[in-house]
């Protein structure tokens, strides 16, 4: 890991940067000894016992060397690292800064309470992570995770915190030893490449991630967008060519102090100018290829190192010319024990040189270790059991591979997550080859305005399909769960995605249907007052006179009233015409039965009255004609005020008959006192034509009795039909229904009747004499 050895010169820059501050340990200079472990828990024990004892011999509660002065530990790079130094450390209370990655085994005081973790605790990253998703649209997404308390925790947030928000894991695979003891990868890769999800999410750092790490060595993840913490070290076991296979890949990392004076570090850094470095020639010689000496009497594979080389032309594979994290959380536990000495200095001088005198009395340190901050080293006066926490910022950095074994990391974002601020610049990503444009992750295409959300049975809630919402409802954004029923007064569009205002309306002269059924009305009635006109002028012939000629004038004017009153359903509907019209409709409709009823019982009295002396003779009056008239009319008056007394008919706004309409009608108030009103009309008409049906074979000279028949046979079986058509009609096709049967049965009473009347009255005079009546009526 040649890029670690940015540690080492952080330590040196750090120390020389403190040392040149006049204000900072005045009359004090810091040192350092460096011990390298090799990343062996092993060796960390071991050197952690040398430095306790000195030099030489590793003798536990020994020191063999006088000189020592070292006071504080900063290591190790990795939890396990950290924990086995921490064993041997915390028996002396020795101060240990653990600059890697926060572990929360190493946060418990109770094993560990002398280790200081310098490392983000990365609390609030999973709520990053959700804002990210939230921002790029990525609802089905997977995760990988390393196997411990960390990676646990970080899944059991983020899990809550995507459920809150509607997102959904398509898997969750942990990194744990079972690599290393030969886990079949084909099927961990067939578990991660198999869901639909572009995007996964790897949480872990270097040591734990490390068996996932050497798998993508050989395996390369195509097809699929990486979003990383900072905390892993993906380039770690990877070689330059293996780098290309992370192009696009999104990283957090916590956002860090820029520090201009290491650049300028790094210019003076060089194995003529540092020769006392022992670390540095062989990291020149490593990856600059080349040797620093001539060798002689070898087969020379290298070639002589040039002067001009310097840590700008050093791949970032091998180095980094920022301060990374692990190197920053160095810089900032540097710091923090130089304000702590500093704290110590100016409030209690004598424990500070009795420290210097003796530094294995370093555990004096502890108080002030968790009272100053690293950054500002200003001490907390209300400090408790650790430095207080400052809200985390993370910048989202996009890395790009180009050809000739070049990377870099850019900067492309910034979020925050506890102010739930997401800052990014979509245009400066490059994303993997695989996805011309952003990657989409998603279990389902979204739900546009018009559907609703369908979830599937034993799914996440990120699995739906898309159902249309139902009539009457709309859905007016994108992945509704529900439809939204529009207001009274509004309708749905015809895509359903929003709700329209509704038109008033009711069947108004002016509409086509409106203007043909009141011509209709008019000519009817006027067609009804010619015929009475007819039988008015020619009231003294034959003809007329032989059918009974008050009834036809009662019969013809009530018909006009018939057809007049049908004008009461057109047009915009008011209160008073609601009343108005059935029961005017009913009253004069009774008027024209009952005439034809008087009509019907006149034919057959008549000729059962022909034997002088019959006592039927005086049923033959008009006055018993108009009495009977008067009689059911008197009834249906009746019945009509009994439905204006108890439910009367009323004004209201139809908004279910037509979708697009408000249709302003009549309620007929009470249906059973409606129907018996029309119950009533059908016995009398029924009654009628009982009797006309008798009498039809009698000899009359018109066969009245037969055009009665016809008569009420189409009155009857046109009202017959209008009972299941008016019950199965809504809205102004109901009022039609009945204008039209008003007009039907009007006109086929006046025409059953009077057609032929009025044809031998107008066109056969010859044949309406009382010569030829008599003849007609002879057997």
């Amino acid at each position: 890991m040649l890029k670690h050895y940015q540690h080492f010169l952080t330590v040196q820059f750090t120390v020389d940067e403190i040392n040149k501050d006049p204000h900072l340990l005045p009359n004090i200079s810091l040192g350092y000894q460096l011990l390298n472990n090799f990343h062996q828990s092993r060796l960390a024990v071991e050197n952690s016992l040398m430095w306790l004892s000195g030099k030489g011999p590793t003798i536990p509660n020994y020191s063999c060397d006088k000189k020592h002065k070292s006071m504080v530990v900063i290591g190790g790079m990795s939890s396990t690292l950290s924990m086995a130094m921490a064993t041997l450390l915390g028996l002396y209370k020795v101060p240990q800064l653990s600059y890697g990655s926060f572990d929360l085994l190493l946060s418990d005081e109770v094993l560990y309470p002398y280790v200081y973790q310098l490392g983000s605790k990365e609390s609030t990253l999973h709520l990053a992570a959700v804002q990210l998703m939230l921002h790029f649209g990525w609802t089905w997404v997977g995760l990988i995770i390393s196997y411990d308390l960390t990676g646990e925790q970080f899944f059991r947030h983020l899990q809550e915190e995507m459920a809150w928000n509607g997102l959904c894991l398509a898997f969750t695979e942990q990194v744990s030893e079972k690599f290393k003891q030969g886990d079949d990868h084909i099927k961990f890769l067939s578990r991660i490449l198999g869901p639909s999800s572009n995007v996964i999410f790897i949480y872990g750092n270097t040591d734990s991630l490390k068996f996932f790490s050497e798998l993508l060595m050989i395996f390369a993840l195509h097809g699929k967008l990486l979003v990383i913490s900072a905390s892993w070290d993906y380039s770690a076991y990877s070689t330059d060519e293996m780098m290309s296979n992370f192009h696009g890949t999104l990283i957090f990392s916590q956002f860090k102090r820029e520090i201009p004076a290491f650049t300028d570090f790094l210019k003076s850094v060089h194995p003529q100018a540092n020769p006392e470095d022992i670390f540095l020639k062989s990291y020149w010689e490593r990856v600059f290829s080349c040797l620093l000496s001539e060798i002689k009497n070898l087969n020379m594979t290298y070639r002589q190192c040039d002067e001009s080389f310097s840590f700008a032309e050093i791949s970032p594979l091998f180095f980094d010319k920022t301060i990374i994290e692990l190197s920053s959380n160095i810089y900032n536990g540097i710091y923090l024990l130089a304000h702590t000495l500093h704290q110590m200095l100016q409030t209690e001088a004598k424990d500070l040189s009795e420290l210097l005198a003796y530094p294995l009395l370093s555990w004096k340190l502890h108080h002030f270790l968790k009272c100053v901050n690293p950054v500002s080293g200003i001490k907390d006066e209300l400090c408790g059991d650790g430095p207080s926490t400052t809200a985390e910022t993370y910048d989202i950095l996009n890395f790009r591979s180009f050809p000739s074994k070049i990377w870099t990391e850019v900067k492309v974002g910034e979020v925050i997550p506890h102010e739930k601020v997401l800052s990014i610049n979509e245009e400066d990503i490059d994303w993997p080859e695989d996805f011309p444009q952003i990657p989409s992750s998603i279990c389902s295409v979204a739900c546009g305005p018009g559907f609703r959300k369908q979830f599937r049975e034993g799914q996440p809630i990120c699995c739906f399909d898309c159902t249309l919402c139902p009539d009457g409802k709309i859905s007016n954004k994108t992945d509704a769960e529900e439809c939204m029923q529009c207001p009274e007064y509004q309708y749905p569009s015809k895509e359903k995605d929003r709700c329209l205002p509704r038109t008033v309306t009711y069947l108004a002269y002016e509409e086509t249907l409106g203007m043909i059924l009141a011509s209709a009305a008019l000519c009817f009635s006027i067609l009804t007052m010619f015929v009475l006109g007819v039988f008015v002028i020619h009231r003294d012939t034959p003809i007329v006179k032989a059918n009974n000629r008050s009834l036809s004038y009662i019969l013809l004017i009530s018909l006009t009233l018939c057809f007049l009153s049908s004008l009461l359903f057109i047009g915009r509907p008011t209160p008073a015409i609601c009343i108005l019209r059935q029961t005017t409709f009913a009253i004069v409709f009774t008027v024209a039965i009952a005439s034809i009823l008087a009509k019907t019982i006149t034919v057959v009295l008549a000729f059962r009255a022909t034997k002088p002396g019959s006592k039927l003779r005086r049923w033959l009056r008009p006055a018993v004609s108009h009495s009977l008239i008067f009689i059911c009319t008197l009834i249906q008056m009746c019945l009509c005020g009994i439905l204006l007394g108890t439910y009367p008919p009323f004004l209201e706004m139809d908004t279910h008959s037509e979708a697009s309409f408000i249709v302003i009608q009549c309620n007929e108030g009470s249906l059973v006192t409606f129907y018996c009103v029309l119950g009533y009309m059908g016995f009398l008409a029924l009654v009628s034509f009982t009797l006309a049906f008798l009498a039809r074979n009698l000899p009359d000279t018109f066969n009245e009795a037969k055009y009665l028949t016809f008569s009420m046979l189409v009155f009857c079986s046109v009202w017959i039909s209008f009972l299941p058509a008016y019950q199965s009609t809504k809205g102004k096709a109901m009022v039609a229904m009945e204008i039209f049967s008003i007009l039907v049965s009007s006109a086929g009473i006046l025409i059953c009747i009077f057609a032929s009347k009025c044809y031998v009255i107008l066109l056969r005079p010859d044949r309406n004499t009382l010569e030829i009546l008599k003849n007609k009526a002879s057997p």
